[in-house]
């Protein structure tokens, strides 16, 4: 759907990234608008589908987490079938955070958080099993410098 974004719903989204647990009254106060203009616009971004459902950051290594992956992968097959079965894959591997399918020399690029070499390890056999893929690299992070960013919405949008 498009949607068309003043500086009002724009500062809704930035604050809304920023702290997704702000009630509605707190919105609406920062924003200098009455309670029912605020829940408004917040409804209209949600059925825009501009809004999903808000959550709590998780700091992953106070959980043990303490490896990021990311994982490459190059496969010789490219019918729907096999991507099929691929993403189920994936997506059955609770160590994940997401999956991107890419352009240039691999085709499938994984984020892996899990506890240590062993853990990503695990997940690499579980991966690869009963899968045809031509290659599979690791990308081992050894230091988070920026994440959690609130996406930049684009001006005049």
């Amino acid at each position: 759907m498009d949607i068309k974004l003043d500086h009002i719903d724009l500062s809704i989204l930035k604050a809304l990234q920023i702290d997704a647990a702000l009630s509605q009254r707190d919105l609406a106060d920062r924003l200098g608008l009455s309670q029912n203009a605020c829940w408004r616009r917040v409804r209209r971004l949600k059925q825009a589908g501009v809004l999903r459902a808000p959550a709590a950051r998780v700091d992953a290594a106070a959980l043990g987490l303490d490896l990021a992956v990311f994982m490459l992968v190059r496969t010789r097959h490219h019918d729907a079938a096999w991507a099929a079965r691929f993403r189920s894959r994936v997506e059955s591997l609770p160590e994940v955070m997401e999956l991107h399918r890419i352009g240039g020399e691999w085709d499938y690029l994984i984020k892996v958080l899990t506890t240590g070499m062993r853990g990503y390890d695990r997940v690499y056999q579980r991966l690869i099993e009963d899968l045809d893929i031509e290659k599979v690299t690791g990308l081992f992070s050894m230091e988070q410098i920026l994440t959690d960013r609130p996406v930049a919405v684009p001006q005049g949008r």
